[in-house]
């Protein structure tokens, strides 16, 4: 049988994370769009917006909740593979413990907004953050098969069914309820990646006394410390005990295995990604809303249309990237950029191939694919053109900017993407009130193009790396596989 070069030269299992990645966000996105199109016509505008701006919001607000966290705990648990993951129940806690509580404080405060999808905020937080965790490890398949297969199917399915039904009420319900499981399958594939500690006869020590009276069935439940007393709360008692459990976490009530300074540790590395995660979750959905208000809500439909394709080229580029940044992060703790170079030429002539000929694609049929939804759509084919090209030129540059934070430069992509906010936004008040949509989607490529190139020239003035280069075609070979 042949094996593509490229995962040769990734190394067997980063190669299949990568296409692993990619594979859940192509599900995603396909899932993603069948829905809109499901729901664009089983129900009427006005319900159909609705459920669109609730569950924008929802995001939103989740994405600003979950301070980055997961990213976080990517980089130290991929950094403590050389001491055998020592004390990594601390960073964990650390970062999962902040996000659930600032969920739920959001989730009060919104839910005259919200309504039913705010009690789902603190399970979206805390998967998103075990999910990434697992990442750490090295493990991508449960980000695969929870987030990237499972959660988007089952909101699928359960959206449909409330389209059947024909009952707009049931939308929201539907389109939240899968992510109560996900978290609950999230901290069992974290729980089973946790190093074990040794067991006594392992360690010639002896074995634990018997609990102590009172302890009782809360002790046994929290069991050994760390993220597995999460998973094992959720598996034995179920998610709508994890609040009770990190509240005690909180309070202090339940020691870190860790050192005092974890937490600080994880938060000052993190910090800066927290506040560029933030700025990210809100300006990646609040330009529907600019659009509405400077050019109309015909504008917006049109804008909203156009656009929608977009998410293909970000989930496929996320996909790569969650596949290789604990590889990054590695190499570059080690000092090893040629092994970070490699990695990154790899991915990125990945990334071109299997996004360009989906942008060609949809800048050349644009006008025949937007009438799905409507007869009055196709007029947005410029904004479709715009988009595409912009897209093609951010996927050349690769994962920069998982390149750039996986070297500890969290402080500089804040920066980076501070100031792609500040052309969008000045790009979309100068064109929107007269050229619309076309306007709008200029302001948004303004600000993809800063957002890129800016940590491109950091990455090359720092440690010259490009996104092509000698491990470029290499990673294009047709390799036989050897006989087994």
């Amino acid at each position: 049988m042949a094996r593509l070069g490229g995962v040769t030269r990734l190394g067997g299992g980063t190669g299949r994370r990568s296409v692993a990645g990619v594979t859940g966000a192509g599900f995603t996105a396909l899932a993603q769009f069948v829905l809109v199109v499901v729901v664009a016509r089983a129900f009427s505008a006005a319900e159909a917006g609705a459920f669109f701006a609730v569950t924008a919001s929802t995001l939103m607000a989740a994405g600003i909740a979950k301070l980055d966290a997961g990213n976080g705990l990517v980089y130290f648990i991929a950094r403590a593979e050389a001491s055998g993951y020592r004390d990594i129940s601390g960073y964990i806690r650390a970062g999962l413990v902040p996000g659930v509580v600032l969920a739920c404080i959001a989730g009060v405060m919104l839910y005259p907004r919200l309504g039913p999808l705010a009690a789902v905020l603190p399970a979206m937080v805390a998967a998103d953050v075990l999910l990434a965790a697992t990442r750490g490890f090295g493990a991508m398949r449960p980000v695969v098969v929870l987030e990237g297969v499972l959660l988007p199917a089952c909101q699928l399915v359960l959206v449909a069914g409330a389209a059947v039904a024909g009952d707009g009420a049931w939308l929201a319900p539907a389109w939240g309820l899968p992510y109560v499981p996900v978290l609950i399958l999230a901290a069992i594939a974290l729980r089973n990646r946790m190093p074990h500690p040794p067991s006594p006869q392992h360690t010639g020590q002896a074995m634990r006394p018997p609990e102590q009276p009172g302890a009782g069935r809360e002790a046994q439940l929290l069991g050994p410390p760390g993220a597995g007393r999460v998973a094992r709360l959720l598996t034995q008692s179920g998610a709508g005990r994890v609040v009770r459990l990190l509240g005690r976490l909180r309070a202090g009530r339940v020691r870190s295995p860790g050192p005092a300074g974890m937490g600080r540790e994880l938060w000052r590395y993190t910090a800066p990604r927290s506040v560029a995660g933030a700025i990210q979750a809100v300006f990646q959905r609040v330009d529907i809303v600019v659009v509405a208000v400077l050019g109309g809500p015909e504008q917006a439909a049109v804008y909203t249309a156009a656009t929608r394709f977009k998410v293909v080229g970000q989930l496929a580029g996320q996909g790569l990237a969650q596949a290789v940044q604990a590889g990054l992060v590695r190499a570059l703790a080690c000092g090893d950029v040629r092994r970070a170079r490699e990695l990154y030429q790899s991915t990125t002539i990945w990334l071109v191939l299997l996004t360009w000929p989906l942008w060609l694609v949809y800048g050349a049929l644009a006008p025949w694919v937007l009438r799905l939804f409507g007869p009055t759509y196709g007029s947005a084919a410029p904004v479709a053109l715009v988009l595409a090209g912009t897209m093609m030129v951010a996927t050349a540059c690769g994962t920069v900017d998982v390149v750039l934070t996986a070297a500890g430069h969290t402080g500089t992509s804040l920066l980076n993407l501070l100031a792609a906010v500040a052309c969008t936004l000045a790009l979309d008040l100068a064109l929107i009130p007269s050229h619309g949509a076309l306007g709008a989607v200029v302001g948004w490529s303004g600000g993809v193009l800063v957002k890129n190139l800016l940590p491109l020239w950091q990455l090359h003035r720092r440690y010259g790396l490009h996104p092509f280069g000698r491990h470029t075609l290499p990673a294009l070979r047709i390799r036989p596989r050897p006989a087994t």
